[in-house]
């Protein structure tokens, strides 16, 4: 299991780069940060994420993320492992203006299914009891029984995750072979059906930091000419499973048209050039 030692509150960064660029990276990162102690230990540095989505039945938090929404939120239920013991993370990430919040509490994967179906947790679905980890169970329950929320897709990828050596504050990461599929159920399990890829051969780094933005994150950016984008795995996956025919979506609301036009032209414009037609090709 990788470290659990998530911030709070901080800021994100998102670019979509080519493979060859991700390797250069890491190189440039490491005399800064260390990897993740969990990563280390895989042959290919990575360790594999998975993360089931939660939303409406109309995919009112798709939609708040197409509109570009500046306070909106998403509901996930993580696992990194599949073994009986192992916990299975219940997670509320929120955007407020440019800031990232998360709230994240770790449960028994025998009680995930009950309190996903709405039952009201306990003190005794936690794998870790804390007042801090009871507030946020609490919270994702009652966002996800307002919100009438059910398993919507399955996410895939293989993160490469960079943290600095005395804290979390800083964070590099590299996810890799995004994918996505269709997911109405609890599994918990990590085989995919007819997954589809998100973004290719593609990578998605992200720079995340608490505070001020890291001198040497700065020239990073400069050095290797990135430009920032938007990269929502799950709302992209939504959008991808929707062209393949394998997830229908309901056509937004009229007045809903206009913030989903300059969104689209927000990405077209700040997308690396080798993904720009992809983008354009999905807003007309």
């Amino acid at each position: 299991m990788p470290a659990d030692r998530l911030q709070t509150q901080r800021f994100e960064l998102k670019y979509i780069i080519p493979n060859d660029v991700a390797v250069r990276i890491r190189d440039f990162v490491q005399p800064y940060l260390e990897m993740d102690s969990f990563g280390a230990r895989q042959e290919d540095r990575s360790y594999p994420v998975h993360s089931l989505y939660l939303d409406s039945s109309d995919l009112a938090l798709h939609q708040s993320t197409i509109n570009g929404d500046k306070n909106r939120y998403k509901l996930r239920v993580r696992f990194y492992e599949n073994w009986a013991e192992a916990p299975v993370y219940f997670e509320i990430k929120r955007r407020e203006d440019n800031a990232i919040y998360k709230e994240r509490c770790p449960v028994h994967r025998d009680s995930v299914k009950e309190i996903v179906a709405g039952r009201l947790p306990a003190r005794e679905d936690l794998s870790d009891v804390s007042p801090e980890n009871e507030r946020a169970l609490l919270h994702f329950s009652r966002l996800l029984n307002e919100l009438h929320a059910r398993p919507i897709t399955h996410v895939s990828y293989r993160r490469e995750a960079w943290m600095s050596h005395d804290s979390n504050r800083v964070r590099v990461t590299m996810d890799r072979n995004v994918r996505t599929c269709p997911e109405s159920t609890v599994r918990l399990e990590p085989a995919m059906d007819c997954p589809v890829s998100v973004f290719g051969d593609a990578v998605v780094l992200e720079l995340k930091f608490s505070g001020r933005f890291p001198v040497w994150m700065r020239d990073l950016v400069r050095v290797f000419g990135l430009r920032q984008c938007s990269a929502a795995k799950y709302v992209d996956g939504v959008v991808r499973l929707e062209e393949e025919n394998l997830i229908r979506v309901r056509f937004p609301r009229v007045h809903e048209m206009r913030g989903i036009a300059r969104r689209q032209l927000r990405q077209i414009r700040s997308a690396p050039q080798f993904f720009q037609d992809r983008l354009r090709s999905l807003a007309q």
